[in-house]
């Protein structure tokens, strides 16, 4: 039988190749509690050595030929360019290796949008203190539609009880577990405030996360490095850090995916709340405002004079959290 030596990756290739490596070697960034230059310095090489044993491994004469798929497309993606600067055809590539490696992996099919934002659209979100009764229906429901990890229960939003008369999120409780809503007491939901001008994006070193032209704030997952540096600028404990990969069990993954958005993510990596990026490009509310039984939550385009937010934003005694730092976020408070 003739060996086929060509792998399409300028490498050489002979029947001497090392052992196939697993399939997710090397692709679990470590979450580092110190993160220097040389740690990330050291993260890159290994993330090259891992790259160049995936070209070895597509192009031996041994290998299974899923792994040996498995591993030429790892190797494109890790080496592709920040999803900011891709054209549209290499967008569209990435979102089908990614389709692809998830169906080698589980033998299920998943969907990738790179659905980008309209024009003269920027959104932005009210939040109805009067009506928020602290059910955590929302909360839930963002945990589900975003893939969030389910071992160490991240989640995007917070609900803040507060005491009648005072907004103190230092003496507010987070994690309560009675009966609500509680007597002389009132509610308040934080996330991503997706603000105008963001302090997170400033601090990136290697620009993984940007502002889209809607106003939504996102994040390339496969740029970051995991440095921290958005989570340390941002003045709403908005960004999350995960520790470990995320763990969703498959009968619960959205395969509803945006690439910016809710699709499976790397451990090692800063993940947040997106506007529910793959819902509301395509005219839907975030799972958020469409789980809350209190209709506490308003979603919607700001530059629409006929949409509900605008009308909140125009007929109501609306507030920001820290308008000081001149953050501008898109996130409202009113009450009734």
């Amino acid at each position: 039988m003739e060996e086929n030596n060509s792998c399409g990756h300028n490498c050489s290739c002979g029947s001497n190749q090392s052992a196939a490596p697993t399939p997710d070697a090397g692709f679990g960034q470590i979450g580092d509690a110190k993160t220097s230059r040389r740690g990330a310095l050291k993260k890159l090489t290994l993330g090259l050595l891992t790259g160049a044993g995936m070209a070895s491994t597509s192009c031996s004469v041994i290998g299974d030929d899923d792994v040996k798929e498995k591993n030429s497309l790892k190797w494109d993606e890790f080496f592709k360019k920040n999803y900011r600067v891709m054209t549209d055809k290499e967008q569209k590539e990435t979102v089908q290796r990614l389709e692809r490696l998830y169906e080698l992996n589980t033998g299920k099919k998943i969907s990738v949008s790179t659905t980008g934002a309209t024009e003269n659209v920027l959104y932005g979100y009210a939040f109805n203190i009067s009506k928020c009764q602290g059910y955590m229906d929302c909360v839930n429901a963002c945990v589900e539609e975003n893939n969030q990890d389910r071992s160490s229960e991240m989640q995007y939003i917070r609900i803040h009880e507060h005491k009648n008369g005072q907004i103190n999120f230092e003496l507010a409780e987070d994690d309560y577990f009675h009966e609500v809503p509680a007597e002389g007491h009132f509610y308040m939901g934080t996330q991503c405030f997706h603000c105008e001008n963001p302090p997170c994006v400033d601090v990136c070193p290697v620009k993984a996360t940007w502002k889209e032209e809607d106003g939504i704030v996102v994040i390339d997952y496969d740029w970051c490095i995991g440095c921290r540096y958005c989570m340390a600028a941002c003045p709403y404990d908005g960004r999350r850090f995960n520790w470990q990969q995320p763990q969703v069990p498959e009968e619960e993954v959205n395969k509803d995916q945006h690439y910016l958005g809710n699709r499976l993510r790397k451990n090692g990596v800063m993940e947040k709340c997106t506007f529910c990026i793959q819902r509301s490009r395509n005219g839907k509310n975030p799972a958020c405002v469409e789980a809350c039984p209190t209709g506490a939550r308003i979603f919607g385009n700001i530059l629409d004079p006929n949409s509900e937010i605008r009308w909140v934003l125009e007929n109501k005694k609306v507030f920001r959290l820290k308008e000081d730092l001149g953050t501008e976020p898109k996130f409202w408070y009113f009450m009734d």
